[in-house]
């Protein structure tokens, strides 16, 4: 039995031992190591053309990088089927162009897949288009320089949030997508129930609603995974969630998505706002310092206006929701509609609130109690312990609070009460401890980070009302 796990345990090696040693490598990786004499095999696509006398000279992709390797290809070797948008493996030595451009000299090339623009291939090259019309296609987007950029971009941003929450003791908690709660209670919530009609009726029980019949309870799809991270927070202390969190909002803003990911941090015995504050504004300025540093080409490629990130060597404002209203209501001329502060803020006064103080995101606390969930710690004077943190181009990007731990306090809030949050008020009454938490909403942090005007384009298929293709 040792023997057959040893041998297991080497086949994966073996298989990528081998394809080592066919020399192929990712562009990334050979513009990297410049390895100018080696013969190398490349594999990508084809994002350019160029036609010459003796040669063609073809700018190739394969999506490790914005940059393109560029190809001398000897005309005789040209197969029929060369042209931008088609697919191709091609070896051949690397060497030097007159102008210092790593570049490869083919010996061979293959077409994968060819590409006939005329046949209804959605972009021409070296074409710029507008994003609402690369949206239309979303099984091509990834294949446009722009995109591909914001996708290794969302992958790079991924990978550092993963890493600093790591270094700074948390644990990361899986939280369900599945759930029988309506964390925020708004009722934004889309219904989880079997589409296969005989398998309701045999499950359901006498008397039991269709809704019920799976799980024995409504279910849906989660809008927060806050209450579970609560949950693991009272036994782990630090913890954090990200993952896809969903709204039933019929809202096509810019800034709306039916489907979008969510970080989702809670800690243990906080007691004051400012820990949580220091976590968040700390979070955001180190993931954003890597990003900046590692992967500015693909920052500055797919930016839609030009963002300045002064701002993360400063510190972020706080300001009261009482003391913001001051300021909007002393400027209210500057608005396109009327301020009331009892409605809260709509997105133009967060922005005025961020111009106001330097563009440096800002955090809005101590908000009025009604106008915030259940769960929120009461201060005792009609405000909540309660953070709205506002960034330049976006507005809100995260959310956060001290939870109420007082189990008589609680239970007066949970809003129409069945029982159904007996295990919530639970984590008070055994060895209940302070805990905030906060949620941030990771495709508005790219926008905020990229000057993205419509958050459609931050996620690779985005859902909204009336759309949900692929």
């Amino acid at each position: 039995m040792f023997k057959n796990y040893l041998f297991f345990k080497k086949v994966p090696h073996l298989i990528w031992k081998n394809i080592l040693n066919k020399n192929f490598s990712s562009i990334s990786h050979i513009l990297d190591k410049n390895g100018v004499g080696d013969v190398i095999t490349v594999k990508g696509w084809i994002k350019s053309l160029r036609d010459q006398k003796e040669h063609i000279f073809l700018d190739v992709s394969d999506g490790s990088t914005a940059k393109k390797l560029q190809i001398l290809l000897p005309k005789k070797l040209k197969p029929e089927d060369v042209t931008t948008g088609a697919s191709v493996v091609v070896s051949g030595p690397l060497t030097l162009s007159p102008k210092g451009q790593i570049e490869l000299i083919a010996n061979t090339i293959e077409v994968y897949g060819k590409c006939v623009v005329s046949e209804g291939y959605p972009f021409a090259p070296r074409k710029q288009y507008a994003p609402e019309y690369v949206r239309q296609y979303l099984h091509f987007r990834p294949r446009t320089n722009k995109f591909g950029a914001l996708l290794r971009l969302r992958n790079a941003a991924t990978l550092a949030i993963y890493n600093h929450f790591n270094s700074e003791g948390f644990v990361n908690v899986h939280t369900p997508i599945l759930t029988s709660n309506d964390c925020e209670g708004a009722g934004e919530v889309f219904k989880v129930v079997p589409d296969n009609k005989n398998l309701i009726k045999s499950m359901s029980k006498e008397g039991q609603i269709e809704d019920e019949a799976y799980f024995n309870r409504k279910s849906f799809l989660t809008v927060s995974g806050q209450l579970h991270l609560e949950v693991v927070a009272h036994g782990l202390s630090k913890v954090y969630t990200f993952g896809p969190t969903f709204r039933a909002e019929n809202s096509k803003s810019r800034l709306h998505l039916s489907e979008f990911y969510m970080l989702e941090g809670e800690i243990a015995f906080v007691e004051k706002l400012d820990g949580l504050i220091a976590c968040i504004e700390h979070a955001i300025k180190q993931v954003t310092k890597k990003l900046v540093n590692d992967s500015i080409e693909d920052i500055e490629k797919c930016q839609e206006k030009k963002v300045s990130f002064d701002w993360v060597d400063k510190t972020f404002p706080v300001v009261t929701y009482k003391e913001a209203v001051t300021i909007l209501s002393k400027n209210t001329d500057k608005f396109r509609g009327n301020f009331d502060s009892k409605e809260g803020f709509g997105k133009e006064h967060e922005m005025f609130l961020v111009e106001y103080f330097g563009k440096v995101p800002t955090f809005v606390i101590d908000w009025p109690k009604d106008m915030k969930p259940f769960y929120m710690r009461d201060n005792g004077d009609g405000t909540v312990a309660a953070l709205d943190l506002l960034g330049p181009n976006v507005g809100e990007i995260v959310g956060g609070s001290l939870r109420e731990n007082n189990y008589e306090e609680l239970l007066k809030k949970i809003p129409n009460y069945n029982g159904h949050l007996d295990w919530y008020l639970d984590l008070r009454k055994f060895g209940s401890v302070p805990t905030g938490g906060f949620g941030l909403g990771f495709e508005r942090y790219l926008q905020l980070i990229l000057g993205i005007t419509n958050i459609k384009d931050t996620i690779p298929f985005p859902r909204w009302p009336h759309n949900c293709s692929l």
